[in-house]
């Protein structure tokens, strides 16, 4: 990593000079660590002067530690970037490539369940009904639906109460319709890792990185991304997720692990 790299924090709603107070124990760990952080107002995104505090320095490698953004906006915020004369750690190329399950999918197809994937428009319960499957999986591109009836069916007929619920709950369906087939999992068994240029980090130190998950590093394009393994109950690691790195939550982390993962990369 450049010794001039910045990460990028959403800023707080009613102080933009401000970091959002969800990421200042990230803050602090990465300024122990030695790196500069500043805020963006993503408000401001679109805007001909982005509100960034404090200003980017010249050639300064950007990375980006928020909330997930839509491809629109994931541009706009590498336009502003850019527009200060630094540089994205991540373009949006490799944005999609994580924050996507249509495009890891394919690359990583027999470490994790089987995927199916529909437009909004389709006539789902007839493709549910020819696949035969047991249990069904909904989600979009991005999420599943936490709430309500939640994620799981065991009917085709009920994939109409499942969609209306993720527009009702989640306000519009991104990209398309992905069915996975259900799997039994151990509960509470999954774990997440981060891999940086290649490199599979666990969220404790010396911990054993799974084959499955160094697997994921050397196939996905991207410099930056989490990899969510489980375990299934026939004793086989298994890969739930896949995400961008810069959106995707420290689930079992602490800041300061995170943090010497790219004192690490320097």
């Amino acid at each position: 990593m450049a010794s001039n790299a910045i990460f990028l924090f959403p800023s707080d709603y009613f102080n933009p000079k401000k970091v959002d107070e969800m990421y200042l124990d990230q803050v602090a760990s990465l300024s122990d660590a030695g790196f500069d952080t500043a805020a963006i107002s993503l408000e401001s995104l679109g805007n001909s002067s982005p509100k960034i505090s404090p200003i980017l320095s010249q050639s300064a490698e950007v990375i980006y530690r928020g909330w997930m953004l839509s491809p629109s906006n994931y541009e706009l915020l590498v336009s502003a970037i850019e527009s200060m004369g630094a540089s994205a750690f991540t373009s949006l190329t490799e944005y999609l490539n994580t924050h996507y399950l249509p495009s890891w999918y394919p690359l990583v197809a027999e470490l994790t369940p089987e995927t199916k994937f529909y437009s909004i428009d389709d006539d789902l319960e007839t493709e549910l009904e020819a696949l035969g499957w047991e249990r069904f999986f909904i989600k979009d591109y991005v999420k599943s639906l936490k709430t309500s009836v939640g994620a799981i069916i065991d009917r085709p007929s009920q994939i109409g109460t499942v969609i209306a619920q993720m527009q009702k709950f989640r306000g519009t369906i991104e990209g398309g319709i992905c069915v996975r087939r259900v799997e039994e999992f151990v509960p509470e068994s999954e774990q997440r890792y981060f891999v940086i240029r290649g490199k599979a980090f666990a969220a404790s130190l010396g911990e054993e990185i799974p084959n499955i998950v160094e697997e994921c590093a050397l196939r996905i394009q991207s410099k930056f991304f989490s990899v969510d393994a489980i375990d299934r109950e026939d004793g086989v690691k298994r890969i739930v997720e896949i995400g961008d790195g810069q959106v995707s939550d420290l689930v079992g982390w602490s800041a300061e692990r995170f943090a010497q993962l790219w004192a690490h990369d320097r």
